[in-house]
């Protein structure tokens, strides 16, 4: 083991001891073999010297090679932390988008037989559990459908609904048997609206108080129609009913405080107001998913179960360094630290510079590009 100063560090070097900030967050952890941006990250955290591996252990230096006109590269580069980036990789997810083509045509036809109840349940079943087979390559940060329209929100608001709710469930660590009704929760929560003039849903402007409470009414449509589905358990009944509902008793149309809310409606809630807001409608175009979660967490104080929504973030925000994302004013760079306290801000390095966007509170992350 060697102590050596960060300003005499070199790529390639392996860390020998946990290095840790000012505060005691864990910054870079023991075995690391250090990369260019590591160095910027160590020195932006003003640390003075760490323990690296001394000459006579296993790796001291990882492999480079240069080209002519280029600077040098890393021929092992986080190779097991990009694995699925390359071009078989971007095709991985394939199968993904084609399920969730046909889900969402399922979900259109799904509301247009809404009224009579026949919801076609076990093809959604069936249709569902082919969706989630392929749930491991969805990341609600990374996932694009392949065709969107505003006249089409509320279908892909569905299906969305449906694969995040899924993943909540399993976070938050619910039982097994409750994770298909779950995703079956965030598929028909806002069933409902299939009775609700579709002249009302897409109307751009404001709406008068009326036409409010009759929108508000798509929660006891969705739970009528819902009533005599024999697939789908109370909860999913229930998240229909409630998943406007709010901890603090402020929401509708029951009025209920969180004790009395059901945890799939709870959990439904917090994907329903993610992919409404990062989604684009009629009235507002599509919001940044990273400024949408941090209105989410104000949301958790009095509003939204603070404990899903703690959960969420820090699981859809939990990107290994070296992530790309493009920031709200364009620039692209990447991820090199993220402070478990503060997931939405991490530093970001553009050209060998670190942005530190705790401190640079007017940029957000517009995009998490690979």
């Amino acid at each position: 083991m060697t102590i050596r100063s960060v300003s005499e560090l070199q790529a390639g070097v392996k860390l020998t001891q946990d290095v840790h900030t000012p505060l005691g967050g864990l910054l870079l952890q023991k075995g690391k073999v250090l990369l260019p941006r590591d160095l910027d990250v160590l020195k932006a955290f003003l640390v003075q010297q760490v323990n690296i591996e001394g000459p006579d252990g296993d790796t001291t230096k990882i492999p480079t090679i240069k080209t002519a006109g280029q600077k040098p590269s890393l021929i092992f580069s986080d190779i097991a932390a990009n694995a699925g980036t390359d071009e078989a990789g971007a095709r991985k997810d394939q199968p993904l988008h084609e399920e969730y083509d046909k889900t969402l045509t399922l979900v259109k036809s799904c509301y247009q037989s809404a009224h009579t109840g026949e919801l076609r349940m076990y093809e959604v079943r069936n249709q569902m559990e082919a969706l989630l087979k392929h749930q491991e390559d969805y990341h609600l940060l990374k996932f694009s459908p392949r065709m969107t329209s505003r006249h089409e929100y509320r279908y892909h608001n569905a299906v969305l609904c449906a694969l995040s709710s899924y993943k909540l469930a399993r976070w938050i660590g619910l039982p097994q048997k409750d994770w298909l009704q779950v995703a079956f929760a965030g598929l028909l929560h806002d069933i409902g609206n299939a009775k609700i003039d579709p002249l009302l849903l897409n109307k751009p402007s404001k709406l008068t108080s009326e036409e409010s409470e009759e929108m508000r009414r798509h929660t006891t449509y969705g739970y009528q129609i819902l009533k005599n589905v024999a697939a789908v358990n109370e909860g999913v009944r229930l998240a229909a009913l409630q998943h406007h509902e709010k901890v603090d008793g402020s929401g509708y149309p029951l009025k209920l405080d969180g004790t009395k809310i059901h945890i799939y409606a709870r959990i439904v809630a917090v994907a329903d107001i993610f992919h409404a807001m990062t989604l684009d409608k009629f009235y507002r175009g599509a919001q940044s998913p990273y400024a949408v979660l941090e209105q989410i967490q104000l949301e958790a104080f009095g509003k939204l179960d603070p404990m899903i929504v703690q959960t969420f973030i820090n699981k859809v925000t939990s990107f290994h360094n070296g992530t790309k994302v493009r920031l709200s004013n364009n620039e692209v760079g990447e991820i090199v630290f993220t402070d478990n306290l503060h997931p939405t801000r991490p530093m970001v390095s553009i050209d060998g510079q670190i942005i530190n966007l705790m401190q640079q509170r007017q940029l957000f992350i517009e995009e998490v590009i690979s």
